[in-house]
């Protein structure tokens, strides 16, 4: 039987490796901060989010989806000078708006401890959630719940992370210019200092500190495009980096404890055979400079090539619908300038489509640049394909456009966009 804990309550965990679970109604992002004995990070490594999934020495990893994800602890691996590690979140929405919280400290598949975070009147947008601390030896779990109305700047100052204010204001005029056709590069920067623990200036020392060498910004920003901001351009680059596509949902379980344990998924669709849920499969067609255009599916085994044309590969097809990371894509930007366009879909496979339920998130991450994401909520009962987005080479830059039209199926798709493909049906 697990534990339910009040906030401020705190039960014993084993020293052992734990999983932290965190579910909520609506996207949010969750965040792992590592502190000393005084409360404050040491640096960049200790903080763990969306954008740098890992600590600096992978003791603590991240997870799932923005509505159901996992923190990944392993206690025993705890540098000495580490006393907690505080579970947080951020939105740009009030907890009012999300709704509740909830959270659970698993061991393996067993659940240990669980706590509700309600939800009801509160307008803060930022809140610690819980924390894993020391305590004479053994590591205990404390449930906080303790809010910050100004959202992810006073949440992790709290930390001893500091944020520039300018960062919102720089990253929102770019894509205010980017949506009047002006390709203007996004800021890839949002610096994050890590306060120091001060010493102190001896008689014959200047008043004035030196300068502090500058040190790796981690990017918390996140770039959503929407119908009224569409598109954002990424300058230039001789070498992208390996840019990888992620194609994810909703996997929240069943809430009815009587009933049979089928998962979001399976409430929505039928099922087929002994498959345990929804097949949702990613996509692309790609054009290439020097003409050739090649399509990349899990349907038909093409799952193409990173080292060789066309530069883009799937990394396997999820056909459960229950692996939390979903699927991916991934394109060689080494060889982004052998690629003229990327062409992005969706397909729902088996079942009946409900995109809008589903809670379906795309995400591009390109490195040294802040992931990029487009909701798949606006699809038709009737309409299976979605034609997400586009990556087109302009001029060596790479502009990302959001498409997120919805189609009956891989023909239609194709006219519209004039890719020219010979379609046939096909199973896999």
């Amino acid at each position: 039987m697990s534990q339910t804990l009040i906030a401020g309550a705190n039960a014993p965990l084993p020293n052992e490796n734990i999983s932290v679970r965190i579910l909520s109604q609506n996207a949010i992002d969750c965040a792992a901060y590592r502190l000393t004995t005084a409360g404050k990070v040491r640096g960049d490594g200790d903080m763990i989010f969306y954008g740098q999934t890992r600590s600096d020495d992978g003791s603590v990893s991240f997870r799932g989806h923005d509505s159901d994800g996992f923190f990944d602890i392993n206690l025993p691996a705890q540098p000495a000078n580490i006393d907690k590690i505080a579970l947080a979140f951020s939105s740009n929405q009030t907890l009012a708006q999300i709704g509740d919280v909830d959270i659970q400290v698993l061991q393996g598949s067993q659940v240990l401890l669980t706590c509700r975070v309600s939800s009801a009147g509160r307008n803060e947008k930022a809140i610690i959630l819980a924390e894993c601390y020391r305590r004479q030896g053994s590591w205990k779990f404390r449930f906080i719940d303790q809010g910050f109305e100004g959202g992810l700047k006073p949440l992790s100052e709290h930390f001893g992370v500091e944020i520039a204010d300018d960062a919102p204001a720089q990253a929102q005029s770019q894509n205010q210019n980017q949506n009047q056709n002006q390709a203007q590069p996004i800021n890839t920067q949002r610096p994050i200092n890590t306060q120091k623990a001060g010493g102190t200036v001896s008689a014959n020392q200047s008043s004035t500190p030196p300068p502090i060498p500058a040190s790796p910004a981690i990017n918390l920003s996140k770039v959503t495009l929407t119908k009224s901001q569409s598109s954002i351009n990424l300058k230039k680059r001789d070498d992208f980096g390996k840019i990888s596509v992620n194609l994810n949902w909703n996997q929240r379980p069943n809430t009815n404890k009587s009933a049979p344990k089928k998962g979001l998924l399976g409430d929505l669709f039928k099922q087929h055979g002994s498959s345990s849920g929804i097949d949702l499969d990613v996509g692309a067609m790609i054009h290439l400079k020097n003409g050739e255009k090649t399509l990349i599916q899990a349907l038909g085994n093409r799952f193409g090539s990173l080292s060789s044309p066309p530069y883009v590969c799937l990394r396997a097809d999820d056909r459960t619908g229950q692996v939390s990371g979903g699927e991916w894509l991934d394109i060689n930007g080494q060889q982004w300038s052998q690629i003229e366009e990327v062409f992005i879909f969706a397909f729902i496979y088996e079942g009946a489509p409900n995109w809008a339920q589903t809670d379906g998130v795309v995400t591009i991450h390109v490195p040294e640049q802040p992931p990029i994401e487009t909701r798949l909520t606006e699809g038709s009962n009737s309409s299976p394909m979605c034609a997400i987005a586009r990556l087109v080479n302009q001029q060596g830059s790479i502009n990302v456009e959001r498409i997120n039209q919805y189609f009956k199926g891989h023909q239609e798709m194709d006219k519209a966009f004039n890719w020219g493909f010979s379609w046939k049906k096909g199973r896999k």
